[in-house]
């Protein structure tokens, strides 16, 4: 009864068209109401501690610095280097889509970001040379997943925050399995263009290649500096937002000069609201992960997995299978802040790595966010790229099949995750 409160009313919410964050709160007011607890002191108390966590700051800092990047040019400059690298090949563009969303992915850490990054900048010229408009619109949104995989990722810090688990042991258990998802697409891609008739430009000359890697040089150090300072322990990753905040900030108003300082008000408004939506998401969901404790709902939720729980492989797939169908109805946040409570001490229960886990979770959820009807990042390519939603899911369907295949690889074969992490991790 207890579960089908807190589900119902929050699942009725949304039905009602209530804000995620409220219908958050709401579903915490009718379980508090089910469990004769309601205080309007603990609930307060509850928002305000929910954001008042110092790994929570790496959210708005890393936000800030992908507004900055997208702004400064420190993306386009990318998308010219893998352009310069591998625009001359059979369907070049799309494997510089691939590219430059995995080097996009290790500055800004927003799955949406990159998204209308690579929508705005590549979409136009893939269609131009004779793409199918809604296959390279499909492309873009598969890459922007790679976004919160490859570190700094918002989504890490977020579940590092509600599940306890280092952040920096996530970040650098997550670089290879970001690294599959897009070596899956480019596979998937070759597969799709292998009878498409389309003339690629000719091949830059070794010159072009160099001035493209100079001019882009700054915005590839970016994520060198944050890597190597989380693996000397230099900085915290909290610190490390920081560090490519200030560092994005430099390199675009100092080297590339394409920010003026009168630009920088609207900058920092901009992802001031965005964060503020996210840092009110978060502080909602605490009010339901501590009622989740308090009702003792992991408990339940395990008698549900018991059979399950002899089995860390087949644990993992039903585990998988869940998150799946939850991601098909809400954003990544929201998934991630709801289901971590729940799930955490199941995975500790059975003996499951909480690293591993994590970096599985975050990938999954990833992918949620090309999973219609909800899909947020299909609906910011179709904004951006002027096009249909139904075209740009269709486009998706084929990449989308081959990240999930990579996320089953790495639940049957676990060492996929754990030997790197422990290889980069020490």
């Amino acid at each position: 009864m207890t579960i089908l409160v807190f589900v119902g009313s929050l699942l009725l919410a949304m039905a009602m068209g209530i804000p995620i964050a409220f219908s958050l709160l709401a579903s915490g007011v009718a379980l508090m109401w089910h469990l004769d607890l309601f205080d309007a002191q603990i609930l307060a108390q509850n928002v305000i501690g929910g954001a008042d966590s110092f790994p929570l700051l790496a959210v708005p800092f890393f936000m800030l610095a992908g507004e900055i990047m997208n702004v400064g040019g420190l993306s386009k400059r990318i998308v010219d280097f893998a352009l310069a690298l591998v625009g001359h090949v059979k369907g070049g563009l799309g494997y510089v889509t691939i590219m430059a969303g995995c080097l996009l992915s290790a500055l800004s850490g927003s799955a949406v970001a990159d998204a209308a990054a690579l929508t705005a900048l590549l979409l136009p010229m893939m269609v131009s040379a004779g793409h199918d408009k809604a296959r390279a619109g499909g492309l873009i949104a598969a890459t922007g997943v790679i976004g919160p995989v490859i570190p700094p990722s918002i989504g890490l810090v977020i579940f590092g925050v509600a599940a306890n688990v280092s952040i920096s042991k996530l970040f650098l258990a997550a670089i290879v399995p970001g690294l599959l998802i897009g070596g899956a697409l480019w596979v998937t891609w070759a597969w799709l263009v292998r009878r498409e008739k389309i003339v690629p430009p000719p091949r830059k000359s070794s010159a072009e290649i160099f001035t493209a890697f100079r001019k882009a040089l700054w915005a590839l150090m970016l994520p060198v500096i944050i890597l190597v300072g989380l693996r000397m322990g230099v900085f915290t990753p909290t610190e490390a937002a920081v560090v490519a905040a200030v560092y994005a900030l430099f390199v675009s108003t100092v080297i590339y000069r394409e920010i003026t300082w009168a630009d920088l008000y609207g900058i920092f408004v901009s992802a001031a609201k965005t964060s503020a939506i996210v840092m009110f998401l978060i502080a909602a969901a605490m009010v339901s992960a501590w009622l989740i404790t308090v009702a003792d709902l992991p408990s339940k939720v395990v008698g549900l997995l018991q059979p399950f729980m002899g089995n860390q492989i087949l644990l993992m797939i039903a585990i998988m299978v869940l998150v799946m169908v939850v991601g098909t109805a809400m954003d990544m946040t929201p998934t991630i802040l709801i289901l971590t409570p729940v799930l955490m001490p199941i995975v500790k229960a059975a003996g499951i790595d909480p690293v591993y886990f994590g970096v599985l979770f975050i990938i999954n959820n990833s992918i949620g966010l090309v999973t219609p009807p909800v899909g947020t990042v299909l609906n910011v390519v179709a904004g951006v790229g002027k096009i249909s939603m139904d075209d740009v899911t269709r486009g998706v369907v084929p990449f989308m099949i081959a990240e999930f295949a990579v996320m089953f690889l790495m639940v049957l074969f676990p060492w996929l995750v754990t030997g790197p992490a422990r290889l980069f991790h020490g």
